[in-house]
């Protein structure tokens, strides 16, 4: 290993900067979360993908593998969503061995009467504060940053 890369003042102001949005916006962001809806953002990122789901089912490692969480996470956090019937765990036709997750009506019910009210916070709290150029720059920084993460991590 070489000489490690220090980060200069500016690069330090803005990767800080970077953390802090981030923390605060998923506090700001679950808070509002638990308080207009009940869910937490566990809840709501388990959901997301499940309600995009052909007939509201996944494979629980795709839905793992989408959401960045490992099998033993997943787990603990499905059983606590299947006691409040939000999702229900079935075993799979094709392999004996995996694991399917439906979303119960009762969980996309939940899905649809939180997704306005988080969309509008992401807005407000996100989207109202960057002009046009901005998100642009964003989102082309970000599809870099992650293009770099995926490829040096396959």
């Amino acid at each position: 290993m070489g000489k490690p890369r220090w980060l200069d003042e500016r690069q330090q102001h803005v990767w800080q900067g970077y953390l802090h949005v981030n923390q605060d916006l998923i506090a700001v962001l679950e808070q509002q979360l638990a308080r207009e809806s009940g869910l937490s953002g566990a809840d709501y990122r388990v959901l997301v993908p499940l309600s995009d789901a052909p007939g509201g089912l996944l494979r629980a490692r795709d839905l793992g593998s989408e959401i960045g969480w490992d099998r033993s996470r997943l787990s603990h956090h499905l059983s606590r969503m299947e006691k409040r019937g939000l999702v229900t765990r079935e075993e799979c036709a094709e392999d004996a061995r995996g694991l399917m997750v439906r979303l119960t009506k009762a969980g996309r019910r939940a899905i649809e009467e939180a997704a306005p009210a988080h969309a509008e916070a992401v807005q407000r709290y996100f989207f109202d504060q960057l002009s046009k150029d901005e998100m642009e720059t964003m989102g082309a920084v970000f599809d870099r940053v992650l293009d770099n993460l995926r490829r040096d991590n396959v």
